[in-house]
């Protein structure tokens, strides 16, 4: 039995270790926070560097700060990609402004030329969003360092760079991974798109298809959270480039973009059973899409997706999918050969869920696909087209 004081360090360094993964945790649910923090960090520096040149640089510190500010990005390629346009929109609207101050004009039309030709040059694309900066860097320079033009532009430009380097410096030092954001929001659309299958059982579980305004109550936004997830995946692939801790954690971005992939298919599939469904099953239409005997068989199959959809890793879930596809088969040639009617919806699902059951293979192949920090169970297939 260990001494008492080794037990008392082994409970010590876990409780450390415990409230560590849940500080990590939070900290990577709220990546603001780490910006926040990089950016304190870089404005603090780029003062302290820029007090510590010879005058008159340090006579204008203050810009440093600013630099570093604009430079601190969610990314180190955008941070990157933020100090190189603020450098050069300072750079370039300190030109226009001093080019302007040599035509000696009065003061008000020396304004207007400057603020017209730098809103001109901001529209540039390789400004991106920093454009503006140009326009705020000549009027800047034109009425500020219209005393000590030299000295000043010198200065403002210069420590405005500074500052830049050194918040991509910082960013780069400590740069972000955003992988639990695009965790989170692909779990919302995954549950928004089994949360439709299960409305569209709801709707044909009934003795009678639904009417038109009834289908409308369970249709589910399916587009406007696709979209936030997309974008919130680009984000955490840029995140990925030049990064050195997304070497450490390479299996949690494949499996992240893999599950992107999955989503966005899966998102179309549902899109289509939905339209064909709601179009075509429903008490005005005489030729309905499925009808009496095979209703409630599609509406147990895609309960049943969705079910899977929301699981964790089951070894069980491809082969549930599996079942439920070929009982709809069989149901649906049984209907043709007895009624000849070709139940094209109907066949229109059962593809669906072959191509979902395929995918859970995939993910079932894939393993846990968990994203550390998240909280979050993906539960979702990697999902690839079948050849034609």
């Amino acid at each position: 039995m260990p001494p008492p004081s080794s037990l008392t360090q082994r409970l010590r360094e876990t409780r450390v270790g415990h409230a560590a993964r849940s500080v990590d945790r939070i900290w990577a649910r709220h990546p603001r926070w780490s910006l926040a923090a990089k950016g304190a960090l870089a404005a603090s520096v780029a003062w302290f560097v820029a007090t510590l040149l010879p005058s008159p640089l340090s006579d204008y510190a203050y810009y440093a700060p600013l630099g570093a500010v604009v430079a601190t990005g969610r990314t180190v390629m955008r941070s990157a990609r933020s100090a190189a346009q603020a450098a050069g929109a300072v750079v370039v609207g300190a030109v226009i402004a001093r080019l302007t101050a040599l035509l000696d004009l009065p003061g008000f039309v020396a304004i207007a030329v400057v603020v017209a030709v730098a809103i001109l040059v901001a529209g540039w694309r390789g400004f991106g969003p920093l454009g503006d900066w140009v326009i705020t860097s000549a009027l800047i320079v034109l009425i500020i360092g219209s005393s000590d033009s030299l000295g000043f532009v010198g200065a403002y430009a210069g420590l405005v760079a500074l500052g830049a380097a050194i918040g991509a410096l910082v960013n780069a030092a400590l740069p972000p991974l955003l992988l639990v954001p695009s965790a989170i929001e692909l779990d919302r659309l995954r549950d928004q798109l089994a949360d439709q299958l299960d409305a569209l059982a709801d709707g044909l579980h009934g003795e009678e298809p639904p009417s038109p305004e009834e289908w409308d109550d369970r249709r589910r936004e399916i587009q406007p959270m696709l979209e936030r997830a997309t974008a919130a995946v680009e984000e955490s692939k840029e995140s990925v480039r030049a990064n050195v801790r997304a070497r450490r954690r390479s299996q949690e971005v494949e499996l992240l973009l893999a599950r992107s992939e999955t989503l966005r298919v899966t998102a179309e599939m549902v899109e289509d059973i939905s339209r064909l469904v709601m179009r075509w099953e429903r008490d005005d239409d005489h030729e309905v899409a499925f009808g009496p005997r095979v209703r409630p068989v599609v509406a147990d199959a895609l309960e049943t997706y969705a079910r899977v959809l929301r699981a964790s890793q089951d070894e069980e879930s491809s082969a549930e999918v599996d079942t439920v596809a070929a009982g709809l088969r069989d149901v649906v040639r049984s209907e043709r050969q007895a009624g000849g009617e070709d139940f094209f919806v109907a066949g229109t699902v059962v593809l669906a869920l072959e191509r979902g059951a395929g995918a859970l293979r995939l993910r079932e192949a894939h393993g846990d696909g968990r994203v550390s920090g998240s909280g979050h169970d993906p539960g979702t297939p990697e999902l690839r087209r079948r050849p034609a």
